[in-house]
């Protein structure tokens, strides 16, 4: 395998899309280090490990040699972006942007080489871009061709309103390519339309249209919803350590190899050589807690790391936890609140007395104590529930 194959099988990996791969081959090709950007709008003061999945690919370029460019998008989160999404999304104030960005360049560089990493905004060069500017970069593109969109099309098709502030995130996100001559641009499978903006913008402007790779959307805790703090079904990266651990602990045997794959910074032969341990009837309760250990270190250091282990260890193998548990199984679909599998399990009498247990901080589960009261418990998964001293449930959830 030459170096532009070993590179390309780098890229390759967790990566849904990649347009044009010939393209790629010959920028690789040509020896020098690539400009490889990524746009992060900061909507919430913090990141999640779904964020890290784009992030682990920027990084995947980095330990190629190339240069990232970190792009905190603090003019188009005042417009908003609406990928994906039914509605208009409500734009954020300068003061709101300006103080989520502050926590995004603190929490990157958990991943990210800080001496391979440009940090830009936007602002820089779409405040001089003015009106005049705006209105002929408008005048690139047709509403016909902004209806392509799925989103845009289905808004229409149902009479819901489009604002026209929102076509002009696609434009502004295709010029940012034009404004840092980007090479690359890595983006999730629901910004495909406004990756492929800036290509066609960069040919507009004369430039060599960017190569684009598209990374999934990683899935929650639940396994079914796109992690979002607003579903209580994700890990942040800034989580107090056992937090993170008992969160990734939570997670279905299944979907366990999901975050391996995307998440893990372990080669694919150390991913394969553990499926197959599993397959010949390794617990994967024991591979689960290698992966949580590595989120640990990776947001906390190694230190917080052997310290959750630890902790898991005294809660699970020394018995702190009774042996004589009831057992029982709770149907949760595509994913039930804790304080509705409390009331299931029959520890709590009521939905709001459960809540009430929550808040006051008497609830467990796994040994850590439950600060979030809409957390969503996902199918596959067993989980160990207690409320106050004496009352305990071992849950399969189905």
């Amino acid at each position: 395998m030459n170096d532009v194959d070993a590179a390309l099988s780098l890229i390759r990996r967790g990566t849904d899309e990649l347009l044009i791969e010939a393209e790629l081959v010959e920028k690789l090709k040509s020896g020098r280090p690539l400009r490889i950007k990524a746009g992060f709008d900061p909507t919430a003061p913090d990141l999640h490990i779904g964020h890290t999945v784009l992030i682990n690919k920027l990084r995947h370029f980095q330990t190629l040699g190339h240069q990232v460019i970190f792009l905190i998008g603090d003019f188009t989160g005042m417009i908003g972006d609406p990928s994906g999404k039914n509605a208009t999304r409500p734009p954020l104030s300068r003061e709101q942007v300006l103080e989520n960005a502050k926590t995004y360049q603190e929490q990157v560089f958990k991943i990210l080489d800080p001496e391979k990493t440009e940090i830009c905004f936007n602002s820089t060069w779409m405040a001089d871009l003015g009106a005049a500017g705006m209105i002929r970069l408008a005048a690139q593109q047709t509403v016909a061709r902004m209806l392509e969109r799925d989103d845009f099309a289905k808004r229409y098709a149902n009479q819901q309103s489009i604002s026209i502030h929102e076509f002009l995130y696609p434009l502004c996100q295709g010029y940012d390519s034009v404004a840092l001559k980007a090479d690359v641009e890595a983006g999730g499978t629901d910004q495909r339309f406004n990756l492929l903006m800036g290509r066609e913008l960069q040919k507009h402007y004369g430039q060599t249209p960017q190569c684009v790779v598209m990374v999934p959307l990683l899935e929650g805790l639940d396994g079914v919803n796109k992690m979002s703090k607003s579903l209580g079904n994700y890990i942040g990266i800034a989580e107090a350590a056992k937090e993170i651990f008992g969160k990734t602990m939570s997670v279905s045997d299944t979907l366990m190899w999901r975050y391996y794959d995307l998440l893990s910074f372990r080669s694919t032969e150390d991913i394969v050589a553990l499926k197959a341990g599993v397959e010949a009837g390794r617990n994967p309760r024991d591979v689960k807690v290698m992966l949580a250990q590595e989120f640990v270190a990776r947001f906390h250091g190694q230190k917080a790391a052997d310290e959750a282990l630890a902790d898991f260890e005294a809660r699970f193998q020394h018995n702190a936890i009774p042996d004589d548990l009831p057992e029982m199984r709770i149907a949760v679909g595509d994913g039930m609140p804790v304080f509705r599998v409390l009331k299931e399990a029959g520890l709590t009498g009521t939905t709001s007395e459960a809540v009430r247990m929550i808040e006051q901080g008497a609830v467990k589960l796994d040994g850590e104590r439950v600060e979030d009261k809409g957390r969503l418990l996902s199918a596959g998964t067993r989980v160990v529930l207690q409320v106050g001293k004496r009352k305990f449930a071992a849950v399969e959830l189905l």
